[in-house]
């Protein structure tokens, strides 16, 4: 299939024009107007702006009100630590991670935060035949079971994100004061440890902690996932202090 087919029959042009805008900028030139990105890129003023005030309004660029000019935004720079962090976490955690489920027999699971949502990234399921499903891939509110909550807990425009997220009943135990779940999140900073029952899932529990990286900023979540019914079979301080061990180790494997 020749490039001329390919670009009609499998491309979006939109698309295209958005990535060129993105690649326009360089380390020699990190900030341009909008004239000037119209002559790097070939975009008409008129279409250029519909672009650059979306990459604005989702932090992909940055605009200097002063001086009219852009310049990559924060959420870049997220993303590309993103994929460093990635590929070299889950080469450290899958062994760890796979051992803690082979010992226990319990879901094992390691989310981030993709947007506002909490995303599994690796999964072992559990050895017994009742137990939780969870996909990689899946998502969640960041708001709701401990997977999730710990991740939210370390963010850092937590505040921002609670003060204009609307909170939903997914189950009966779901969260659903600001200032309660503001309260919660506090503590679980503080303990480096969240934990959860039929928040996300009924008859679920969990608890979870956090991996940070040398600057204390949240990378993941590691998170053990057990049914109601099985899980006061568990002496609960150990589910905890296991948890935060493999999560220790992860980091120390890490930096």
């Amino acid at each position: 299939m020749n490039q001329e087919i390919f670009e009609k029959n499998y491309t979006m042009s939109s698309l295209h024009k958005a990535i060129k805008v993105l690649k326009a900028f360089s380390k020699d030139e990190p900030s341009l107007s909008l004239t000037e990105l119209s002559k790097k890129t070939g975009i008409s003023i008129s279409s250029l702006q519909r672009f650059v005030s979306t990459f604005v309004y989702e932090g992909f660029l940055h605009k200097d009100e002063r001086t009219k000019r852009y310049q990559l935004g924060h959420s870049l720079l997220y993303l590309g630590n993103l994929v460093k962090e990635e590929s070299s976490l889950i080469i450290v955690a899958e062994p760890i991670l796979k051992k803690l489920n082979e010992e226990i027999g319990e879901s094992v699971s390691m989310n981030i935060i993709d947007g506002l949502e909490r995303r599994c990234i690796l999964n072992y399921d559990s050895t017994y035949p009742l137990s939780t499903k969870m996909f990689v891939g899946d998502t969640s509110p960041l708001y709701a079971g401990a997977s999730s909550k710990i991740l939210l807990a370390f963010m850092p425009n937590v505040e921002e994100y609670v003060e204009n997220i609307s909170l939903e009943a997914i189950t009966d135990r779901t969260i659903l004061s600001k200032e309660q779940l503001l309260e919660e999140l506090k503590h679980i900073r503080l303990q480096r440890f969240a934990k959860s029952n039929s928040e996300r899932v009924r008859g679920a529990c969990s608890v979870s902690a956090p991996i940070l990286n040398a600057s204390n900023q949240i990378i993941a979540s590691v998170s053990l996932v057990i049914p109601e019914v099985r899980y006061s079979d568990y002496d609960e301080h150990l589910l905890i202090e296991t948890i935060q061990s493999v999560a220790l180790e992860i980091e120390k494997q890490l930096y």
